[in-house]
């Protein structure tokens, strides 16, 4: 039996959301070879215990902010996949009414704050809804991932900085998949242990096996919990690894596929599906009734995404400009 002071719920929900990840990014991948899927797509497949594991802290009402891998963070703060892979489609029907694509998911309702292409563009805008959260005494924390190519924008600095010093309730994830795009983070960073960036703004970092939901989870719990205890932020430098390349159009040959077997051996999913079955949670039977339940959530968002319309070509103009009455412009 494997050995977790985490119970049935709590793996059961791990699998499945793990497993909704999973079987939507191989299906978009799939979409995106036959060019139902246009433009930029980048995917999460290996990486989906990062998003899990915070899930099972975080309350509906916190914030979340992230770059432009998105689909799996959208799937995990709510939004629907049938709202997801419209928005892949580029439907009106979509989580950004089809505007925004694979890079730019949004969501008020569940308050996901994007997806951005603009790398280590999301991080001063993570502090920022943090210093609304703070301002407001909502109780909330804002949740601002951001990749391990992302950390060397001089934007993260002044964001850290400030951060600590207004004591903000963010929790600052840098996801560590080793690579920014094609390139190692040894070959580009001196400091090649992430999270001690956070340490020269006496910010309290640390890093995380990213392959485990069960150590996400204990890392966001304490994160959180000096969050909303006004005590400021945390850094976590979950590392995980992706299976597939930076994009659609990588093919990933600065790697060996000795490395990638090496990190398939740790596939959350799976590890996941084997505890159920060792713990005796779960049978083969209901594992299998829970894959045919998240196949038939993604193939009906296909479906969908297939039969919505394309946006109107009067949508062009809307949630671009403000209106002339807009009450903070005078002349």
């Amino acid at each position: 039996m494997s050995k977790t002071k985490f119970g049935k719920e709590t793996y059961l929900f791990w699998y499945e959301n793990m497993l909704l990840m999973r079987r939507f990014e191989e299906r978009a991948g799939q979409l995106y070879g036959q060019q139902k899927i246009k433009g930029f797509c980048h995917l999460y497949i290996g990486q989906e215990a990062l998003m899990a594991g915070a899930m099972s802290v975080l309350k509906k009402e916190d914030a979340m902010i992230t770059a432009y891998r998105d689909h799996a963070h959208a799937l995990a703060k709510g939004v629907s996949a049938r709202e997801v892979m419209a928005e892949l489609y580029g439907k009106i029907t979509g989580c950004s009414k089809g505007k925004g694509g694979s890079m730019h998911m949004f969501s008020k309702e569940h308050r996901f704050f994007g997806g951005h292409g603009i790398v280590g563009g999301q991080i001063p805008l993570g502090a920022g809804i943090a210093m609304a959260e703070k301002y407001n005494e909502t109780g909330n924390v804002c949740v601002c991932y951001m990749g391990d190519g992302a950390v060397r924008q001089g934007a993260l600095h002044e964001t850290f900085n400030m951060a600590m010093l207004w004591k903000l309730p963010v929790i600052f994830i840098i996801e560590n998949n080793n690579y920014a795009m094609g390139t190692s983070v040894e070959r580009t960073s001196n400091v090649t242990q992430l999270y001690k960036l956070g340490l020269s703004y006496d910010m309290p970092s640390e890093p995380v096996d990213g392959m485990d939901p069960e150590k996400v989870h204990e890392a966001m719990e304490k994160a959180c919990a000096l969050a909303r205890d006004g005590k400021g932020p945390y850094l976590l430098e979950i590392i995980t690894y992706r299976y597939k390349g930076h994009s659609m159009s990588d093919p990933a040959k600065y790697r060996s596929k000795e490395e990638v077997e090496a990190y398939k051996q740790k596939d959350p999913v799976e590890v996941s599906r084997q505890k159920l079955l060792d713990n005796k949670w779960a049978t083969e039977a209901e594992v299998d009734a829970i894959k045919a339940k998240i196949n038939e959530i993604v193939e009906d968002s296909v479906t969908f995404a297939e039969e919505s319309p394309y946006p109107d070509p009067s949508e062009l103009y809307k949630d671009v400009y403000v209106q002339e009455d807009y009450p903070y412009i005078v002349d």
